[in-house]
């Protein structure tokens, strides 16, 4: 069974950086795509960030406005790990954050793999 486990998360004061992480867990090929989302209390789950593989391109992200030029999306595919780089954090950054993705399986198949547990990032001084 595949699934994604998200951590990284913690207390940082303004202006600081974390590293997120999703990591999928069980036997893959390699990560297609993903994608990082966040929810702030009362709020709705936005995404923020994705990644898809280009091949000999190279990935191609996406990021939305409240976070472009300060996040960074990447992946690496020896770990099946996706990452998410956040730097100059801001209080309005407080969220917990998810992310989700499409993989390839062992057997060349596609599988979509939805939200883990997400991880709680904090923002404060």
């Amino acid at each position: 069974q595949v699934h994604l486990v998200e951590s990284g998360g913690g207390l940082v004061q303004p202006g600081g950086s974390l590293t997120l992480s999703c990591a999928v867990s069980g036997t893959i090929f390699s990560i297609n795509a993903a994608g990082w989302y966040r929810q702030a209390p009362g709020k709705q789950r936005d995404l923020i960030a994705t990644i898809t593989a280009g091949g000999s391109r190279g990935d191609s992200t996406n990021y939305g406005d409240s976070v472009k030029g300060r996040f960074t999306i990447s992946r690496d595919n020896a770990k099946n790990t996706v990452f998410l780089q956040m730097n100059n954090l801001k209080p309005e950054d407080t969220a917990k954050y998810y992310c989700d993705a499409h993989v390839v399986t062992r057997n060349g198949g596609s599988l979509f793999v939805s939200w883990g547990q997400g991880t709680q990032v904090t923002v404060s001084s």
